[in-house]
């Protein structure tokens, strides 16, 4: 493996857009002791409150964690949930100016009620209508001209479906990375799955897999042959060079134009899936945007997506621990 110092820095000087759709996650923690005598349901005494990133926002605290440095493009509304989520992006250095307010948007808040670390309800509140044209054009012009000041290794679409990445913004935003030759990663989602046309990278996870191409893959014992075979499918449509499918507690499968494999995720004490495919999209990102081998981004990716997962609600990956595993499992091949 590389020089340790080298490893530990080589993402520090990348910098990488991130377009897609933000949530602030919203935690109401609490106990429980008894069953309400009004419904079967549980009695939860309040503790304490949380809010978090999630999202978009998620995925530039993670690459923030890493060492790099993110550029957030969104849409929130004017609305107390935007407030505090610009209030977390401020306390966390994560900058601003990218953010953009919109009076028809309501700002995605995802509440959990959890109590004994588990999560016993969801509430949303959000709009999913898809931007306007004016907007769309707004938010082109402010990517052309950071690309103007800044040199943008990466560009990560992480697609929630919430409104903000219609398909003439994706292709415009493809375009213009393809002319200046920057990098690019999709997370997608249903409505869009196949809007990406030229990719380099596409990450969906198996779900996403059976509901953009109407397969019927199984989610407890996926094979080998059919998993090649939904990649070649991807191919055949997106014409992307790389795709990474994400199967949960049974890892990943990898598919690029040299080589295809599947790699095992390390059995864990698993607390909480929430984020760990917007911290898989954000390391996979850095991998590829340092020029690291296809199988060694892949692999910092599957092990940063199951180091996340041992924890509670949405959280950044440690860089420390993400390495300090890496170096570990390199150590013992």
């Amino acid at each position: 493996m590389a020089d340790k110092l080298l490893w530990k820095t080589c993402f520090d000087d990348l910098k990488i857009l991130i377009i897609g759709d933000v949530i602030l996650d919203h935690y109401l923690i609490g106990k429980v002791d008894r069953i309400s005598p009004e419904a079967p349901v549980p009695v939860v005494v309040h503790q304490t409150e949380e809010y978090r990133l999630g999202g978009a926002a998620n995925v530039a605290l993670n690459i923030q964690s890493m060492g790099a440095t993110p550029y957030l493009l969104s849409v929130i509304g004017t609305d107390q949930h935007g407030e505090q989520l610009i209030k977390l992006l401020e306390n966390t250095a994560l900058n601003t100016a990218l953010i953009t307010k919109d009076r028809a948007k309501t700002t995605s808040c995802k509440t959990r009620v959890l109590a004994r670390n588990q999560q016993l309800l969801r509430y949303d509140r959000e709009t999913t209508a898809w931007i306007g044209k004016d907007l769309e054009t707004k938010l082109i012009n402010k990517v052309v001209a950071l690309l103007e000041k800044e040199t943008i290794h990466a560009i990560v679409f992480q697609d929630y479906n919430k409104g903000l990445l219609t398909d003439n913004f994706i292709f415009q935003i493809l375009k213009i990375a393809k002319k200046q030759h920057i990098k690019t990663l999709a997370d997608p989602k249903k409505a869009n799955f196949l809007a990406y046309l030229g990719v380099d990278w596409f990450k969906p996870n198996l779900r996403e897999i059976n509901e953009g191409l109407n397969l019927t893959i199984s989610e407890h014992n996926p094979e080998l042959p059919e998993l090649r075979e939904a990649a070649q499918t991807i191919k055949k449509h997106l014409k992307n060079t790389h795709t990474l499918i994400t199967l949960g507690a049974k890892g990943m499968y990898y598919h690029t134009p040299k080589e295809d494999g599947l790699l095992p995720t390390e059995e864990r004490q698993v607390a909480d899936v929430c984020g760990a495919g917007d911290t898989v999209i954000s390391v996979l990102s850095l991998g590829v945007a340092a020029n690291l081998e296809i199988k060694q981004a892949v692999t910092l990716a599957n092990i940063a997506g199951g180091q996340v997962c041992e924890k509670v609600g949405v959280v950044p990956v440690d860089k420390a621990a993400l390495l300090s595993e890496y170096e570990e499992l390199i150590n013992k091949m």
